[in-house]
């Protein structure tokens, strides 16, 4: 094998987690290697049953976000129409729609924006990322005068639920933070998802997302700066979606930027 294929192999790895140029042993690839696949998918579909505890989970947003408590920001805790993790699984439109003892506990005010945790496809994403997103988040939200209706936690959530919760909270635009489903190097990957004027009927085309947001992907400090930036320009254009894309030329992206320091490529 020449220096010039061993230098470029040795380049894509240090680029990407991704499982190229596996090294080998005669035909076979490394029993190390045959080793780390099984764990990576078995950490992978753990991520996937796991199941987030919802009253825990509430106990550390009170703890380790005193924000909450400042801003008098309430925690609710609702369910989707799936009654238990196989048949979320098995069933995914059950997980797009709240349950009726949940839609009965919300009412609609006055608000700008309408903010859900979901448990998704990985639990364990919204362990490890959703409060630390939130830290850097509530505090740039609240800093610009925006309304926030009571923080929602939904278990055996899907996207869709978060456009039900925020037409029925009467929010102009609903947040969602999301567990993605995980990959072979990412089983702790979130989600966040944003739409302006939420209803039922919103598809994926009236939103916007940013993934992979974990300590090896998108820090929860600059997903958090992203997010605010769309924020404030669906706040602006009053849109989401296909409409409203970094890059556009019916956007005046710099004006918006320049005001946090902050550059988009």
């Amino acid at each position: 094998m020449s220096p010039l294929i061993q230098t470029s192999r040795q380049s894509l790895r240090d680029l990407t987690p991704a499982r190229v140029f596996l090294p080998t042993t005669g035909d076979s690839i490394t029993t190390d290697e045959v080793l780390n696949f099984e764990l990576a998918h078995a950490q992978a579909r753990d991520a996937v049953h796991a199941v987030l505890h919802i009253p825990s989970f509430v106990q550390r947003l009170i703890t380790e976000l005193p924000i909450l408590a400042q801003s008098s920001l309430a925690v609710l805790p609702l369910r989707s129409n799936a009654p238990d993790r196989a048949t979320y699984l098995r069933q995914p439109n059950l997980g797009r729609t709240l349950h009726a003892d949940s839609i009965a506990l919300l009412r609609p005010a006055s608000c700008e924006l309408a903010i859900t945790i979901a448990d998704g496809l990985s639990a364990l994403a919204i362990e490890r990322n959703a409060i630390p997103l939130l830290s850097h988040l509530l505090p740039k939200l609240l800093a610009d005068t925006w309304t926030i209706a009571p923080l929602t936690l939904v278990q055996q959530g899907r996207v869709g639920i978060c456009d039900s919760i925020g037409s029925l909270l009467g929010a102009s635009c609903s947040l969602i933070l999301i567990g993605e489903r995980p990959g072979l190097s990412s089983p702790d990957s979130m989600g966040a998802y944003l739409t302006w004027s939420p209803h039922p009927d919103r598809t994926d085309a009236d939103r916007n997302c940013l993934s992979n947001i974990r300590n090896n992907g998108l820090s929860a400090e600059d997903a958090a700066d992203r997010l605010f930036w769309y924020l404030q320009l669906a706040r602006r254009m009053q849109r989401t979606g296909t409409s409203l894309k970094e890059g556009s030329s019916q956007l005046n992206l710099a004006d918006v930027s320049a005001t946090r320091n902050i550059s988009f490529t």
